[in-house]
């Protein structure tokens, strides 16, 4: 086999839909949305205090590692959300429709789709994980038999 044909083999990787100075955008107006959000800038001015520039650096660690593999995320955002008293089940559907605004105000369509499609199962398991209640589970399956 000649070096071409090995290479003509080789499985290449679809590019990138993001990179880091597109995730710093996203983050940076995000959040600039959350801060001026009746209803999440309260939540988040009491969670994160006056200065939301480390929140935002571990926001542009998360989403490259969420984005691009990067790794470069270490913590642990359930427990980090579970401390969080005054978050609602339903303050994830807010979250997901200010997201949606600034992805499709920032980022072409695929790659707003694909940012979306991972903030939709971070907030799926977020809520599960802060406001699962197996009884209340079992019950409604109980019902829908």
């Amino acid at each position: 086999m000649d070096e071409h044909e090995g290479s003509a083999r080789r499985r290449t990787l679809p590019p990138a839909l993001t990179d880091e100075r597109q995730i710093e955008t996203v983050v940076r107006s995000f959040y600039g949305r959350v801060r001026d959000d009746a209803v999440l800038g309260p939540i988040f001015e009491r969670a994160i205090g006056a200065d939301w520039e480390p929140h935002l650096l571990k926001m542009f660690d998360f989403w490259s590692s969420v984005m691009l593999t990067s790794g470069r995320y270490k913590g642990q955002p359930m427990m980090v959300h579970m401390r969080l008293k005054t978050v609602r089940p339903e303050h994830f559907d807010h979250w997901l429709a200010l997201f949606r605004m600034t992805v499709d105000e920032v980022c072409p369509g695929a790659t707003a789709d694909a940012f979306m499609e991972r903030a939709f199962r971070i907030a799926d398991s977020l809520r599960m994980g802060m406001f699962f209640d197996p009884a209340i589970a079992d019950a409604q399956s109980r019902s829908t038999v």
